[in-house]
């Protein structure tokens, strides 16, 4: 065949020409499995802190004794890392080469060098931390770009900068909001019509996105349900931003700035100097109050800095978070089981992000199924609770319009795409999210299915647009003409769509579909097929 297409490539010209290449990309991506290898790296051994993580995990199991599901395959949890890692499955490209493993490779560590090196896991992951650093509004734009923000985060992701330097650098940068992005973290909070820097709104986001503290309430009151927190906790933590102006060259020190506030009961403001709200033993002098609040928040022994970023980390994996809520973690516990075995092996390795999902990645929970080996016996949802089985959760919106999107083509969607590709694949999923319902900052809150999503994914652009006849763009027009046969077409599709082989059933019904169907006639049935799986409860959530 390869012959044949070499030969033949020059006589043809425009649609006909195109429609040949991808009949050969069709060919090498359904019988040549083994043409695209993963390149894995060799990586220092983790199995030591995996295997804590593992005991804290087996220890809380045992109380009642819980049962644990079977491992998952390696399509499951290439779909789990893609899909929370990147926001989209593997593609069957990528399946191909994942499949082309040598006997005895770790599919996980394998998968996830695949995505550390592909722009798209830092971009994705750069915009999953943002909206716990600045949100998801736009801000005020004369001073604010969330946009450079986020690209300036996946570039520090995408080289693995260490995370406490990465904070740091937000918590007391300076400079302007074009020129130096992480000054945007400051300037999200810019007081409309000529104000500086919001210092509440700046403490308030701090605690919850570098601490894991919820100190909103305190800002006007004392705790009510405790006497842990006082509104003062709250006014000194903001004091701390006091002096963070902007100017014409952007975000300055102004030291002779003060922070002023009413406390309740109080007839006027005080001024009120910048203190710690806990472990005041760790706090150190000098430089700016930010930069002395910044080396604070990520000093080795403030546990809370890496329960918080672990706790986000394996919401991100999971779809739910070990602690929730996923920003308001008790500071003196008691802890969810692994948190803090997490949490001091990320101190311990100098906050290499790509080492704590390595870590998450590699534990039992994660690698576990989330179905039962035994139908009349399912998983229930104390198994769910404690870990034993892997959660069933929804998609986050994005994540479905990215399934959508790459289930309509066989190759990565990756950096390496064309600009033409990734501009509309950003404009669809754009619409797409706006329609289905963006949770926001929310993004792990318990949220079920909703009608209006439901007749999204039924009669919606998006889907229409990449399931319809269409040999050019969807890969169900070219499975339908190129695949050469029923069996392969099937299972090309089940792999694009839910990355898994159709079970002998699904075979069967389908089969039955496709059968002595041609051109329009075969179009429109895998139009069709492609219509239902995405449709299916299967496609929505992350198994």
């Amino acid at each position: 065949m390869k012959r044949f297409l070499t030969r033949t490539l020059p006589c043809l010209t425009g649609l006909s020409t195109v429609l040949v290449v991808l009949g050969m990309m069709m060919w090498r991506y359904l019988d040549e499995p083994t043409v695209l290898p993963l390149l894995t790296s060799p990586h220092e051994d983790l199995a030591g802190e995996i295997a804590l993580v593992n005991a804290a995990f087996a220890r809380a199991q045992t109380t009642p004794p819980l049962s644990s599901v079977p491992a998952a395959d390696a399509l499951t949890l290439a779909r789990r890392l893609s899909l929370s890692l990147t926001g989209a499955p593997p593609s069957l490209e990528e399946i191909r080469r994942l499949e082309a493993l040598p006997a005895g490779a770790d599919p996980v560590n394998a998968w996830l060098d695949h995505l550390f090196a592909d722009r798209r896991y830092a971009d994705y992951l750069a915009e999953r931390f943002a909206r716990a650093f600045v949100g998801v509004e736009t801000g005020p734009f004369l001073v604010y770009r969330r946009r450079r923000l986020v690209t300036w985060l996946g570039d520090q992701i995408a080289i693995n900068r260490p995370y406490d330097e990465l904070v740091r650098q937000l918590i007391s940068a300076e400079g302007l909001w074009t020129s130096h992005p992480e000054a945007n973290f400051i300037t999200v909070s810019v007081v409309a019509g000529g104000g500086g820097p919001d210092e509440t709104k700046l403490a308030a986001r701090t605690a919850r996105a570098f601490l894991g503290v919820s100190l909103d309430c305190m800002q006007c009151h004392d705790d009510k349900f405790s006497d842990r927190w006082k509104q003062k906790d709250f006014h000194q933590l903001a004091a701390f931003f006091a002096q963070a102006d902007t100017t014409i060259t952007g975000v300055r020190e102004k030291r002779t700035k003060e922070y002023e506030a009413r406390y309740l009961g109080e007839k006027s403001e005080t001024k009120i100097a910048p203190q710690v709200p806990f472990l005041p033993e760790l706090f150190a002098a000098g430089g700016s109050r930010r930069e002395q609040l910044a080396r604070w928040i990520t000093h080795p022994e403030n546990t809370a800095f890496a329960r918080v970023t672990v706790n986000r980390t394996w919401a991100i994996l999971f779809g739910r978070p070990l602690s929730e809520p996923v920003d308001d973690i008790p500071l003196e516990g008691p802890y969810s089981t692994g948190l803090e075995e997490l949490a001091h092996g990320f101190i311990a390795s100098g906050y290499d992000m790509e080492r704590l999902i390595r870590v998450i990645a590699g534990s039992d929970p994660f690698r576990r199924e989330s179905r039962s080996v035994d139908p009349d016996k399912p998983v229930t949802a104390e198994q769910e609770s404690t870990w034993a089985a892997f959660p069933v959760t929804p998609l986050r919106p994005e994540q479905v319009a990215g399934s959508v999107i790459q289930a309509s083509t066989l190759q990565a969607l990756d950096g390496s795409t064309h600009i033409m590709q990734k501009l509309r694949r950003y404009g669809e999923t754009r619409d797409f999210v706006k329609r289905y319902g963006d949770r926001g900052e929310d993004e792990f809150a318990e949220e079920s299915g909703t009608i209006p999503q439901r007749l999204l994914l039924m009669n919606g652009k998006l889907v229409n647009e990449r399931t319809k006849p269409n040999p050019v763009m969807n890969s169900s027009t070219r499975l339908a003409h190129y695949a050469p046969s029923d069996a392969k077409t099937l299972d090309a599709a089940f792999l694009a769509l839910l990355s898994r082989y159709p079970t002998d059933p699904e075979r069967e019904h389908f089969t039955r579909l496709l059968e002595g169907k041609e051109k329009k006639a075969r179009e429109r049935a895998m139009a069709d097929l492609y219509w239902s799986l995405i449709n299916s409860t299967e496609f929505s959530w992350n198994r």
